[in-house]
């Protein structure tokens, strides 16, 4: 890779190579986190291009590869995929031949058929295009402004060609909802997992969410709570740690169910009930465990009491209810609960050519058998999901009932696990050859590779994004704000090829106007909100465009700083959620104790000496400091004697930040109770108890849930946030 130019050479950018990967969205060329300029190697274009489907392997195939995307591309009588933004006209492009006259209609997502005027005026003026003998004029399709919001579909008729297209009809932004229209709310982050409650089975559950969120708002005043994605995970232990290598997006982990707060629990006898009780009492002691969350042991535990329960039966008032679920949840529920029964039965997939998982497809022969087998086993995997739906739905209910503004905020993840559900089920989806990370960074030099298959673009245009569609559509009905992490994979992903370094790799990118498009759509109707994790390497227009479409970015208070050190909250952005830390970095307390330095030099992450390392940790310690005392948010005395000072000095990191302007401020729960351990060290596995770390004070006493609100620590960071804003509101 070459770093001596700014930008490709005209030579380069006429290589066929480099054109086909400009046509398919395939990065040929990027600028570093320092700016400098760097150039895609061949070998990387054309394994990405493989992954998408595309032979380049040779300047001949790389032509011929151009010359059939042109060939198809005004073959198309229209796109599969059509955005309209509601408020103004939009032009859709139809190809035909010289002497057809396009005709089209609509159908709205209810069925019924649009009655608005659709006009046709004449293309872009372009040289007719020879195809197959005959020459492709083009003309454009004007969608009118007032065309309502949601998914319809567009029919074309051109002689004697006729074509559909999915047509997202979508707002220009997503509208504040009324709290954060003259205001900001504040509210938590939490691990749900790590805040468990003296009935919980080792590992907070929804259950315990309901409370938490509940308790946040009478007791805290809180409005909403960020908590770790809750995708779907495996059937049986051991279950994956990260929440972030998820299953499925498309559902829920049902190892958070609270059995006793299953409906049917109530229809079960006593000698049932009993043997529930005893699989509970032989996982309870973990809920004061302070150094390790085991959820292998609760899901062993829970497993067997959950199937007590379903055999119990249901009324029909309930069967009905499950019946409607099941069938709104379509194919993708059958696709999981499948996957699941498989794994159940054959083991988990292993990346090895004769696992199951590589060896069989949906549509095998022995997978249809195994269904025929274990029919009450793959009933009891969709009964799970609809349990899991009720019970998060329901925490969200306790929210609302509280008061929260928002209530839940749900995170989703970037991807899903190579091995899992949906992947095998649909792997046309997926780009095969080639996973999503990171490229190199100040914080990782060496890139980094989360091991998740990147959706296919073109078959999310294909498809009409129905796959990424029903994935927000489900997170917005139990949640009133989402955060997607890792935001700049709606622009653009971080493709690494098979058997690559994840520095060996480029980005590849996705229509981000229509996937944009889509959660506005979605968050307006449900009235709620969506924060785009935008941290890291992300150019300016990532955080231009989220503030156009009405959504939110992130800023960190440890992360905000430019050339001049630490910027001040008053500078920060409006169209944002603010917190002091985030889950990759040690709580506060363990940060201002250089809790960084000693678990990368541990753990023998470091890159630099730890002498070095310690010393950059100082520097950025005391500009933080720095910038506290000349804001006038602490004063400098207590620089003399800092661990006296501790809860005082992260306490006037949170004044700090309730003096931004951002709209969503977030402060941890971690942080209110004096924990010091990190939930997650980036780079690493199963080197540090990643996802796995309970929560705890500072001395390491678990704290459970039923007392987290009686917490000094935490009730004092709750009135620092109340009082400074309600300062800033009195001004």
């Amino acid at each position: 890779m070459s770093k001596k130019q700014e930008m490709e050479s005209e030579e380069r950018l006429a290589r066929p190579l480099i054109r086909l990967a400009k046509a398919h969205g395939v990065a040929t060329s990027y600028n570093g986190q320092q700016g400098e300029f760097i150039e895609i190697d061949d070998d990387v274009l054309i394994k990405v291009l493989a992954a998408l489907g595309v032979d380049a392997s040779s300047e001949e195939k790389a032509k011929k590869a151009l010359s059939d995307l042109e060939d198809e591309k005004h073959a198309r009588l229209v796109e599969p995929t059509v955005l309209h933004v509601q408020g103004s006209d939009s032009t859709v492009t139809v190809n035909h031949g010289p002497l057809d006259v396009p005709q089209a209609s609509i159908t709205l997502e209810d069925g019924t058929e649009y009655q608005g005027a659709i006009s046709t005026k004449p293309g872009d003026g372009a040289t007719a295009y020879p195809l197959d003998g005959e020459l492709i004029v083009n003309s454009r399709l004007v969608i009118p402004a007032d065309l309502p919001l949601g998914y319809h579909t567009l029919h074309v008729k051109a002689g004697k060609r006729t074509a559909d297209a999915t047509l997202i009809s979508a707002p220009k932004r997503v509208n504040l909802i009324k709290d954060l229209q003259n205001g900001q709310l504040w509210g938590w982050m939490a691990q749900l997992y790590s805040i468990r409650s003296k009935d919980s089975w080792g590992v907070g559950d929804f259950y315990d969410l309901g409370n938490l969120l509940a308790g946040a708002k009478t007791k805290t005043g809180a409005d909403f709570i960020l908590i770790n994605p809750v995708h779907a995970a495996e059937p049986v232990a051991p279950l994956t740690p990260s929440p972030y290598l998820p299953i499925s997006r498309r559902f829920i982990n049902f190892s958070y169910i609270r059995p006793e707060a299953i409906e049917e629990y109530d229809r079960l006898d006593d000698e049932a009930q009993e043997q529930i009780a005893q699989l509970h009492d032989s996982v309870r002691a973990n809920n004061t465990d302070p150094d390790f969350v085991d959820r292998d042991a609760m899901w062993k535990a829970k497993v067997p009491a959950l199937w007590l329960i379903f055999k119990a039966g249901r009324s029909i008032k309930r069967q009905k209810a499950f019946d409607a679920y099941v069938k709104e949840a379509g194919g993708d529920l059958e696709a999981y609960a499948t996957w699941c029964l498989c794994y159940d039965k054959w083991g988990a997939p292993e990346d090895d050519p004769e696992s199951w998982e590589n060896r069989l497809t949906k549509d095998s022969k022995e997978v249809k058998d195994l269904r025929k087998q274990y029919p009450d086993t793959l009933e009891f995997y969709k009964w799970l999901e609809w349990i899991a739906d009720e019970q998060l739905t329901a925490a969200q209910k306790k929210a609302q009932d509280a008061g929260m503004k928002i209530g839940l905020m749900a995170d989703m993840a970037v991807g899903v696990h190579p091995q899992g559900a949906e992947v095998w089920w649909n792997p046309q989806r997926f780009a095969k050859g080639a996973t999503v990370g990171a490229p190199p960074d100040f914080f990782n030099q060496q890139g980094q590779n989360w091991s998740q298959p990147p959706l296919n673009p073109i078959d999310l245009a294909n498809t009409g994004y129905q796959t990424y569609r029903d994935m927000v559509h489900g997170m917005f009905q139990k949640a009133g704000a989402v955060r997607i992490d890792h935001v700049l994979g709606l622009f653009r992903l971080w493709w690494i090829p098979q058997g690559n370094s994840a520095k060996d790799a480029t980005y590849v990118y996705y229509d981000s106007a229509v996937m944009l498009g889509i959660l506005a759509l979605e968050a307006y109707r449900a009235n709620g909100v969506v924060v785009g994790e935008d941290l890291g390497v992300v150019p300016d227009y990532v955080a231009d465009s989220l503030k156009e479409h009405g959504l939110m970015g992130c800023v960190i208070e440890w992360y905000a700083q430019d050339s001049n050190g630490f910027v001040p909250p008053k500078k920060w952005r409006e169209y944002a959620l603010a917190s002091v830390t985030t889950h990759d970095m040690p709580p506060t307390a363990g940060y201002l104790n250089y809790e960084q330095v000693k678990i990368r030099q541990e753990l023998g992450l470091l890159t630099t000496s730890v002498e070095e390392f310690q010393k950059s940790a100082e520097e950025e310690h005391n500009g933080l400091l720095n910038m506290l005392e000349t804001n006038g948010y602490m004063p400098a005395q207590w620089r003399e004697d800092e661990a006296s000072h501790e809860q005082d000095i992260i306490e006037a990191m949170h004044v700090a930040l309730c003096d931004a302007p951002s709209k969503l401020l977030a402060a941890a729960i971690v942080d209110g109770v004096g924990e010091r351990r990190a939930q997650n060290q980036p780079g690493t596995n199963n080197e540090y108890p990643n996802w796995r770390v309970p929560l705890a004070d500072g001395k390491k006493n678990p704290i459970l849930l039923d007392d987290l609100f009686n917490n000094e620590r935490l009730l004092s960071l709750a009135d620092t946030m109340n009082n400074a804003l309600a300062k800033k509101n009195a001004r």
